[in-house]
């Protein structure tokens, strides 16, 4: 793990907002499927905040299972913001 937040502080701080990102995105997604309690303040918040970074992905996929249609519409997202957060923090770390 020091290796993947060594190196230039602004990657850091790139590669640290993008886990964040995902890990809140993949919450959501196992709160869903498990049947969270969404009267819950934290799934309430983390559900909200899904949305919001899962805004440009909404409905991408209408697949008819709700659990697929939840695990593709916000996995999507979070696998974007990984790869894109990677391929920027290489280049900063790069330069």
């Amino acid at each position: 793990m020091a290796r993947r937040y060594g190196g230039n502080p602004a990657a850091v701080i790139i590669l640290i907002a993008a886990d964040i990102a995902a890990l809140i995105l993949i919450l959501w997604i196992l709160f869903f499927c498990f049947d969270a309690n969404r009267a819950n303040d934290l799934v309430n918040w983390v559900h909200h905040s899904a949305n919001w970074l899962a805004g440009w992905s909404k409905d991408l996929f209408t697949v008819h299972n709700l659990k697929w249609r939840t695990i593709l519409n916000y996995g999507l997202p979070a696998a974007v913001y990984l790869l894109i957060a990677h391929a920027i923090a290489g280049r900063v770390n790069r330069a």
